[in-house]
């Protein structure tokens, strides 16, 4: 069996108001409301909202959700806070310690994380990485070093020892860029850094995960939309992450199983910059799974694939 996950940062379930919410009115695989019925998903697909508060006062952040989803525990709960953008030490600790992909490793599965990283940034981190034989693609300023932090999900992976991949992977056809086409890194001058519709994505994902048991890729510029408060820039987001999942489900082996989640709500709600208390969608498409129908909050991800890899 086959387990992916594509996380995409920043999406709940809001109304279907096409003044504040830009997935209202349209039939993206995320367009899920709270007073109106999605369009039904494809390949039978299915969705379960789930809780991203965790009981915990505050509105649910990245840092300790995207924990929840990568440990399968209630991060939240445990450290009695919501932690935004990057892990804290308490967060760091339990990433460590319960990460998903260290349990999957010990227990023999083979896991990888199909995002792919400048050498510079994962080398001024001291993370794990693929070979590569071109150097650093620039120079971090002191400055720029100091305020750099490692995400939660280059975190569970360096637990469980699995080598970052480098944008020489991406060259290669064997890692995606973290915006699915390529453009952000070129437009920053990474020129050598390949170009790719979301469908060219799709298939270098499947090239990816069909290597390993388990593969993970991280989307998250919706969140950066729905801060920014920028109608434009959220449906640019939604709409390439859309065609690329809806690739990546078409083109699904049979007994692999796709799950598709957020950590929170935010781009479903521009009438704020903040996180919304919304609930996410967690979508799923695959072999028949009732155990779904038990999905509770954002940590039951991490849990569900433990369980489907027959990691307890």
């Amino acid at each position: 069996m086959r387990v992916a996950v594509l996380f995409i940062d920043g999406v709940g379930i809001g109304r279907n108001e096409p003044e504040q919410n830009p997935l209202a009115g349209r039939e993206l695989l995320l367009s899920r409301f709270q007073d109106a019925p999605g369009a039904p998903l494809p390949e039978g697909g299915q969705c379960f909202p789930v809780d991203t508060t965790f009981g915990v006062a505050g509105r649910p952040q990245s840092a300790s959700n995207q924990t929840a989803i990568l440990t399968g525990q209630p991060a939240p709960t445990l450290i009695g806070r919501h932690v935004l953008g990057y892990p804290d030490k308490p967060l760091r600790d339990i990433l460590s310690q319960h990460s998903i992909i260290k349990r999957l490793v010990a227990a023999g599965r083979t896991a990888t994380f199909a995002n792919s990283y400048p050498v510079a940034y994962l080398d001024a981190l001291k993370l794990h990485r693929r070979p590569s034989t071109s150097g650093p693609e620039f120079t971090l300023p002191p400055a720029a070093l100091r305020r750099l932090k490692a995400s939660a999900t280059t975190l569970a992976f360096t637990a469980g020892n699995v080598a970052l991949r480098t944008f020489e992977d991406a060259r290669a056809g064997h890692g995606l860029t973290h915006d699915i086409t390529g453009e952000r890194a070129r437009a920053r001058g990474m020129t050598a850094v390949p170009q790719r519709t979301p469908a060219e994505a799709a298939e270098v994902f499947w090239r990816v995960a069909g290597e390993v048991d388990f593969t993970f890729f991280e989307h998250y510029l919706a969140d950066e939309a729905g801060h920014a408060r920028d109608f434009a820039a959220a449906r640019e987001a939604l709409d390439t992450f859309d065609a690329f999942a809806r690739a990546v489900i078409s083109t699904r082996p049979p007994e692999a199983r796709v799950l598709v989640c957020s950590d929170h709500g935010n781009v479903e709600d521009l009438t704020t910059r903040s996180h919304t208390l919304n609930p996410v969608p967690v979508l799923y498409f695959g072999p028949p799974a009732p155990e779904l129908e038990a999905l509770a909050t954002v940590a039951d991800v991490g849990r569900t694939v433990l369980r489907w890899l027959d990691v307890e």
